[in-house]
């Protein structure tokens, strides 16, 4: 599969190098970067788009959803975003991923808002076909990371029963320079469990084939590319889906395992999400082997889940669950049904 059929972005050679320069001087010595992900829970505006199924997120729909829960919505997901990675050079993730999005002008609205104007976040998206209209994006902060390509890639599924076409979110693929070095990010948000985990997993391991494919044509460009690939993958990081991303295949001779990091912390235990009084940790950042030491430039350092004690419930049916924004037709004024996740990298020579 030829990589990025189409360029979104070129920009002239000089310039590259000029911008690079400066990224690099301006991200200075020793310092720390984090990169990020974070599903946050149906971010619908108010307004009835007659191409989707969003009527729950509207006035008269299910969630009597209005212009104040939005409002709402976007301070809540700002105050998250916000605390995520005081400690690091930049102060926010460089690099955040974003799942269940509805559109462009929402991203507009939570970069804008007063808690992230410091953060200066740029914003890459695209539609997708997804029945509910709800996309991926990702959130970079210019001052450190150039992107030169971006493209979506559809993820084709087929009604096991019925053979009709089935529409999901696209993953998104941005390859860019970070503190100098070229890297690629994907962003994903998998097929749901809907229907039972057994009966939906084929779904998800075409979304995992479909990553394959495109890490492997990374790798048949460069067998050290460094590749972040993100997302709500709705499996945890020993289910099938994800095994196949961590494990060598007999089709590819190009294609290099991915590195887990959320692995050990699903084996404890941890997660990101909670259902019916049990744990998953389907949000996850895996990284390809360029990223883990000896090898230079940027290394892995380690990764965690951002889950301070505000963003669980503190009462009722549902405490020290993720702190919901509704549930069952009920305005909670929480923040999401998912923890963010953050992967720490670092380049020891600076």
């Amino acid at each position: 599969m030829p990589f990025f059929a189409a360029t979104f972005l070129r920009l002239p050679l000089r310039l590259l190098v000029f911008l690079t320069l400066l990224i690099s001087a301006n991200l200075g010595l020793g310092q720390v970067l984090e990169i990020g992900f974070y599903n946050v829970e149906n971010l619908f505006d108010a307004e009835d788009d007659t191409l989707t199924f969003d009527d729950d997120y509207t006035p008269k729909g299910r969630q009597r959803w209005t212009s104040r829960h939005v409002e709402q919505k976007i301070n809540q997901l700002a105050q998250v975003i916000a605390a995520m990675a005081p400690h690091t050079s930049s102060g926010f993730p460089v690099l955040l991923g974003l799942a269940e999005v509805e559109n462009y002008l929402l991203l507009e609205q939570l970069t804008a808002h007063p808690l992230l104007r410091n953060a200066a976040y740029a914003i890459i998206h695209f539609d997708s076909p997804d029945p509910r209209g709800i996309d991926v994006a990702l959130l970079y902060q210019p001052d450190y990371f150039l992107p030169t390509q971006f493209k979506k890639y559809p993820l084709f599924l087929k009604n096991p029963k019925t053979q009709n076409r089935l529409y999901t979110r696209d993953q998104l693929l941005v390859s860019g320079l970070l503190d100098g070095e070229q890297i690629t990010v994907s962003v994903n948000h998998w097929p749901s469990r809907r229907g039972g985990q057994a009966t939906s997993a084929p779904l998800r391991m075409t979304a995992a084939r479909l990553q394959q494919r495109l890490m492997d044509s990374l790798y048949r460009i460069d067998p050290l590319a460094k590749i972040v690939v993100m997302g709500d993958f709705n499996d945890n990081p020993d289910d099938q889906s994800l095994l196949l991303l961590q494990t060598h295949t007999a089709d590819s001779e190009t294609f290099r395992p991915l590195t887990n990091p959320f692995l050990d912390k699903h084996k404890k235990g941890m997660g990101s999400l909670a259902f019916r009084d049990r744990w998953f940790l389907f949000d996850q950042v895996l990284i390809s082997p360029a990223w883990m030491p000896p090898n230079g430039g940027l290394q892995f350092k380690k990764a965690r889940i951002f889950n301070p004690h505000w963003l669980y419930t503190p009462s009722g049916r549902y405490k020290n669950y993720p702190y919901h924004t509704q549930k069952r037709g009920r305005f909670l004024r929480g923040y999401s049904d998912h923890f963010p996740v953050l992967l720490q990298v670092e380049n020891p020579k600076n």
